[in-house]
């Protein structure tokens, strides 16, 4: 069973970093799109980011030039970088990998943007 481990959450003030990291094991495929997705209380889920395996970006409008996402597939490792945040931003965050044969998610970590 393919498991993804989060972590890096937490509470953060306006205008602060953080660091989100997510690693997956037990994959038996090759991996392709690496993403992070976030929902905040009463919207909908939105991509964040993703990063393809040869290392292809795209971003949500929102979060275009303070987040970067990144990848490390020697160890099914991804990660976002999150810069400037503001207090739009808090949610749960989540990881997502794909593979041929199926779509993983992880458990979540918290983001919370407040002063």
């Amino acid at each position: 069973q393919v498991r993804l481990v989060e972590s890096g959450g937490g509470l953060v003030q306006p205008g602060g970093s953080l660091r989100l990291s997510c690693a997956a094991s037990r994959i038996s495929f090759s991996i392709t799109t690496m993403a992070w997705y976030r929902q905040a209380p009463g919207k909908q889920r939105e991509l964040v980011a993703s990063i393809t395996n040869v290392g292809n970006t795209n971003y949500g409008d929102s979060v275009k030039g303070r987040f970067t996402i990144s990848r490390d597939n020697t160890k099914n490792t991804v990660s976002l970088q999150m810069n400037s945040l503001r207090p739009e931003d808090t949610a749960v965050y989540q990881c997502n990998i794909r593979t041929i044969v199926g779509n993983y998610w992880g458990q979540g970590t918290q983001v919370t943007v407040s002063s």
